[in-house]
């Protein structure tokens, strides 16, 4: 894929998120992921506490310039998107405000991250967080996660980033990202994870746990 955004490919127009893309998007996850994502399943998060979530997380989206979406040309509906930051961006004000159905599993990704990242602090500008990526079923099975992927990460290298990270929280993912050069870093088990003696993520144990990932930003063929 080409560097250069906007992109398209198959119908398929890849650019960089705009803050008015964000709602849009926050919807298209929140579908995504409450349906799909098996940590948001199994602790029963619905499109409306996801749609939160992402409006929280992406209220930078549209200046950092690093979230990628897809949209289809002839309709101008959201295909995908792959909402990304910087990784040494500071928690957004809001966190607190969520769905307390989202506590383990940020609890779960916190020990992913204790994992990967080395004790010496992150700068700015130098690892790139794909964080949410979803598409839109209608568009299942066009290869479209992939280019958003590709995309990013292209996008990512021009802006200087030289090393990507993700949280692939189901095989599917794990796979798609294993195909585009990532390699798992830390792993957790869904099976073992407690909070507060509650084993929180037993219904989703056949899952295995998500993956820490990690690659370089070279851009990709």
């Amino acid at each position: 894929m080409t560097t250069d955004l906007p992109h398209d490919i198959s119908g398929i127009r890849y650019s960089v998120c705009d803050q008015s893309d964000v709602p849009e998007m926050g919807r298209l996850l929140a579908a995504t992921f409450t349906r799909n994502d098996p940590p948001a399943v199994a602790v029963g998060l619905t499109d409306d506490e996801f749609e939160a979530f992402v409006n929280v997380v992406s209220l930078t989206a549209g200046a950092d310039r690093l979230t990628i979406i897809a949209r289809d040309i002839k309709s101008g509906a959201m295909a995908g998107a792959l909402l990304a930051e910087d990784t040494a961006t500071p928690p957004p004000q809001g966190m607190d405000l969520l769905s307390e159905k989202f506590q383990p599993i940020f609890d779960l990704f916190g020990q992913l991250d204790e994992q990967v990242h080395e004790e010496r602090p992150i700068a700015s500008g130098e690892v790139l967080h794909l964080f949410l990526l979803g598409v839109d079923e209608r568009f299942a099975r066009r290869g479209i996660a992939q280019d958003l992927v590709r995309a990013c990460l292209a996008n990512g290298s021009e802006m200087g980033y030289r090393t990507a990270v993700t949280e692939a929280t189901n095989r599917v993912s794990q796979h798609i990202f294993g195909k585009l050069g990532f390699v798992s870093r830390a792993e957790c088990s869904y099976a073992d994870y407690r909070r507060d003696g509650i084993p929180v993520f037993a219904s989703i144990a056949g899952h295995g746990g998500p993956k820490a990932m990690v690659r370089d930003t070279a851009v990709m063929a």
